[in-house]
């Protein structure tokens, strides 16, 4: 009966194989997949699928993949084809950044299009019909004979080391059905998720996973891996050795104390390599540099100590993580930088490379660098670092540190700092005359404090505005100087001074002196109002009696003068660097 039941087995198998070559050379020309998300609920996918075809994109189609997944996919087409498809949605921004191609070799029951079974055949709704909303009602697959019987089960168990065991936990957990502690102990809480993982995904609910169901599991669980070909690269040059995600980042050059691996496909991500001598006072200069990058958004929990640092940046745009620790007189460390959306993968790969770092003999060479390296001042090591929406000025008005600035240094910001070091709030803003004054967060005191002038200042005097014109490039202000052309406005207006002085937009902000170093207001940025353009040298400040005014109303105190003196150019230049400060407006 055996050898009937074999011969007819294999006659079965046969001719399912004859099948297939009949049809295997058309759909292998067919076999890729752009997968664009998962969901937890099929009522959730079913909603994101609809969204999708309703945004005017082709080809959706939904499949089950398995430990309560749910996933949206666009196909089937040639390779080439849907790198072609992921490539031109993106650009056009109708699929999240970080879909990617797949063969769809985990597709099991197709739940979209509505009334659509299978997961090979394409499937779109007869012309000009709306496909009908109704969830569809998809017959359940027979339970799975299992691989090991829950004795064999119990027994390949057994053979687990407790990290295995651990690592199994962990992977339930990921897949939703297990919230208990990864101790490695197979209680009753873990033989609870077992079996609901085993009849979410159709096998008997023994409690047991067999070793095919753990390596089921596994394959689930690395599928968000795939094309990321995670290798442990040997850098003897940086003497770093760790798993380096190199499906999607590639070798681009030694940028002390960086060893940059750029992203070599669509995926925006970024490896860098730390390494380099020093001591403890180094590594700190580095924690602070760090944080002045583009790539390490100021959002984000920081830590240090003696022996080393983590900075985790979180941003709009991107999610960076750095580790860095100080051992026998060497720095080193790693910054994983991924697209920001794409927090499931960025975490796994995260989880694979932080143990995986180990440190060799040898430093990166402090002296070598690639030898067409671009040279910027808003550069660092290769690195952009990050810049403000705008730089402005403005200038200590009493000895708490605070600052007055123009009310359009600060319009939009996600933050103000002080001299770029120092963040700052906004205590009083006046409209009207458009000023604003910034109180330090921290602790200043200013080497000296603005004195204003309250008298009636003499037509065609020197006058000298203090101010950044070229935003943080310089570290110290840089006196600009013309006449004071009027005491009012174009139109007779008493709370400005007209000003014959060529300034820049980086001055805005900035104190307008006399000739003895008081202030006689604050310069306004240029406007152009009902389309007039005014000449390059026709500027405008707010005339020093109505800030006092204005300031004093709001319970910020300052100093006043109406003794007039007399200042050598030099004298002034020194005045102004003590007096006026470096207005930043930062987007985060």
């Amino acid at each position: 009966m055996l050898r009937n039941l074999t011969g007819f087995l294999f006659g079965v198998v046969l001719a399912f194989a004859v099948g297939l070559a009949a049809t295997g050379e058309a759909r292998a020309q067919q076999s890729s997949w752009v997968q664009i998300e998962a969901q937890r609920t099929l009522t959730g996918a079913q909603d994101a699928a609809r969204g999708y075809a309703a945004a005017g994109v082709a080809d959706v189609n939904g499949f089950f993949l398995g430990s309560g997944w749910y996933g949206i996919a666009l196909g089937p087409y040639s390779a080439s084809e849907a790198e072609a498809v992921r490539r031109t949605l993106r650009a056009r921004g109708l699929i999240p950044s970080d879909s990617y191609v797949v063969d769809g070799s985990q597709f099991r029951q197709r739940y979209w299009p509505a009334g659509v079974i299978g997961t090979q055949e394409a499937a779109t709704a007869p012309a000009g019909e709306e496909e009908p909303e109704a969830i569809v009602q998809v017959e359940p697959e027979p339970v799975q004979i299992p691989d090991q019987t829950v004795a064999e089960a119990r027994a390949a168990e057994r053979l687990l080391s407790r990290d295995e065991k651990r690592e199994l936990q962990s992977m339930l957990q990921w897949a939703g059905f297990y919230n208990g502690a990864i101790d490695g102990l197979f209680g009753r809480g873990t033989r609870g998720s077992m079996a609901a993982w085993q009849e979410a995904n159709n096998h008997e609910a023994t409690g047991v996973m067999t070793t095919g169901q753990r390596a089921e599991l596994l394959a689930a669980y690395n599928a968000i891996l795939d094309g990321m070909d995670l290798k442990l690269v040997r850098d003897e040059t940086a003497g770093i050795e760790m798993l380096i995600p190199t499906g999607v980042v590639a070798f681009e050059a030694y940028d002390p104390p960086f060893a940059r691996y750029s992203a070599s496909g669509e995926l925006d991500a970024q490896v860098l390599l730390i390494s380099q001598p020093g001591d403890e006072t180094r590594m700190f200069g580095l924690y602070e540099i760090m944080q002045t990058l583009e790539i390490v958004p100021t959002d984000g929990p920081r830590e240090r100590n003696s022996r080393g640092f983590t900075i985790e940046g979180i941003g709009d745009e991107v999610h960076s993580f750095t580790s860095v620790s100080l051992e026998n007189g060497t720095i080193k460390g790693f910054t994983l930088v991924w697209p920001a959306g794409d927090e499931e993968r960025r975490a796994r790969i995260l989880a694979e490379m932080r143990p995986s770092f180990t440190r060799l003999d040898g430093v990166l060479d402090p002296s070598i660098a690639p030898p067409d390296a671009e040279q910027a001042i808003d550069l660092v090591s290769g690195l952009q670092v990050r810049r403000p929406l705008r730089d402005r000025s403005g200038f200590y008005v009493n000895e708490a540190g605070d600052v007055l600035t123009t009310t359009e240094a600060v319009e939009g910001c996600g933050s103000v700092t002080l001299d770029k070091d120092h963040e700052a709030e906004i205590v009083h803003r006046d409209e009207a005359l458009g000023l604003a004054v910034l109180r330090p967060q921290d602790q200043l005191a200013p080497p000296l404090v603005a004195e204003f002038h309250v008298g009636i200042p003499r037509i065609q005097a020197q006058v000298a505005v203090a101010g950044f014109p070229y935003g943080g490039v310089l570290a110290t202000p840089a006196l600009t100087f013309g006449t004071l052309a009027d005491i009012r406005g174009l139109n007779g207006e008493e709370e400005v001074k007209r000003l014959s002085i060529t300034a820049q937009e980086g001055d805005a902000g900035g104190p307008v002196f006399d000739d003895g170093g008081a202030v006689l207001g604050m310069l306004l940025p240029r406007r152009s109002d009902n389309g007039q353009v005014l000449p390059p040298e026709v500027s405008f400040s707010v005339d020093a009696e109505q800030i006092v005014g204005s300031l004093g109303g709001a319970g910020v105190s300052v100093r006043t003068t109406d003794m007039a003196a007399s200042m050598t150019p030099a004298a002034l230049t020194q005045l102004a660097a003590d007096v006026a400060v470096l207005v930043s407006c930062w987007d985060d």
